[in-house]
């Protein structure tokens, strides 16, 4: 199948797809149009690919199950490798979001402390 016929198939984007085959994630032959061709088991890998992606993994992340992206990844017993991945990535975003909490919390305190506002007043700014 072409490039759009795989994106439609799996909701992937053309570009993302691409992008998927420079990270060497799914593989194509080129017809003799140059067009990519690709296999139709590579709609259950794109379909993975997007299955782990959406649980908040990156594209590095993904690589560690290239094994199993032609199987049906949501119903298999996860992998020790596969668990570890996921738990280093959840710390990764924990420390993003307490991060982001605290700049939000500052910049409440110094927006109460030049204006005086209070959170949930209507006229006020909505300060937290």
């Amino acid at each position: 199948m072409r490039i759009g016929e795989l994106a439609r198939a799996t909701g992937a984007t053309a570009r993302a797809l691409r992008h998927y085959e420079q990270a060497g994630l799914i593989c194509s032959e080129r017809a003799s149009n140059g067009y990519r061709v690709y296999d139709d088991l590579t709609v259950t890998r794109v379909r993975n690919i997007r299955y782990l992606l959406s649980a908040g993994l990156v594209l590095d992340d993904v690589r560690v199950f290239l094994p199993c992206l032609d199987g049906d990844m949501a119903a298999a017993p996860p992998s020790d490798k596969g668990l570890q991945v996921a738990l280093e990535r959840l710390a990764v975003l924990n420390e993003r979001i307490a991060a982001q909490t605290e700049t939000r919390d500052r910049l409440s305190a110094a927006l109460r402390e030049k204006t005086g506002a209070r959170p949930g007043h209507p006229s006020s700014p909505d300060v937290t």
